[in-house]
């Protein structure tokens, strides 16, 4: 049995993209599809002392409608320095910042030389999940044939990879053609998302859509007590 997820790379996201990751055997990033503005690709939110704040990574998007993600670019390296010292004001007070400090810094020195978004988005994903200890493997669509058709292409790399069970979003209902996953004996799953509980935050009330940088901040060692179990 051998249960895949394929999903669209994010930058530092939150609890739940990290829930699927370490639900899964194989954690497909599917960045051959195209890359939308104002979307999770390259940003995020971090909570302040005024509300919540979106972390933008600036990219090249001014004549490349059709880019993919993999194709992004970013302007230049000065967001790694602007972003590193919206996490230190906002959370040098968390618990357990001084303690994962050091190594949420280095991923983002590691970004500095580093031109295209997918590879960022990387980077924080695999720096994270070490955080976490989870030991998923990742691969990237652009190793498989894909074919035509939004669910063709998921069925193609489940298929290709041997996937028994293929887990994905809700959201995902609004355009999977179920019994294309049926025609091949694998099974499809949504992942739920309710009944998080919530953890101690730094300013004010309680908000769940934050990056997973809010949790470890905030949790440290304990921050898997409060995300879904894993595949085990």
């Amino acid at each position: 049995m051998k249960k895949v997820a394929i999903l669209q790379s994010n930058y530092i996201p939150w609890k739940g993209y990290f829930d699927i990751i370490n639900m899964v055997d194989e954690f497909v990033l599917y960045d051959d599809m195209q890359f939308t503005k104002r979307d999770w690709r390259n940003r995020n939110i971090i909570k302040t002392c005024v509300g919540t704040q979106w972390l933008t990574i600036p990219v090249i998007t001014k004549g490349k409608f059709e880019q993919k993600i993999m194709e992004t670019e970013v302007l230049s390296s000065e967001w790694t320095k602007e972003h590193w010292r919206a996490l230190q004001c906002n959370y040098a007070k968390a618990a357990c910042y001084e303690e994962y400090a050091e190594r949420i810094k280095e991923m983002y020195k590691l970004c500095n030389n580093e031109k295209y978004l997918s590879k960022i988005n990387y980077i924080f994903l695999k720096g994270i999940c070490d955080i976490l200890k989870i030991r998923t493997k990742f691969s990237w669509s652009s190793e498989y044939m894909l074919g035509e058709g939004k669910t063709e292409k998921l069925v193609n790399i489940c298929k290709q990879i041997g996937a028994s069970e293929y887990l994905t979003g809700p959201t995902a209902s609004d355009y999977i053609v179920k019994e294309q996953f049926d025609a091949e004996n694998i099974v499809l799953t949504y992942m739920d998302y309710s009944g998080y509980p919530e953890y101690s935050q730094l300013h004010g009330g309680f908000v769940h859509a934050v990056t997973i940088l809010d949790m470890i901040f905030n949790l440290g060692g304990k921050t898997r007590e409060y995300m879904k179990k894993s595949k085990d």
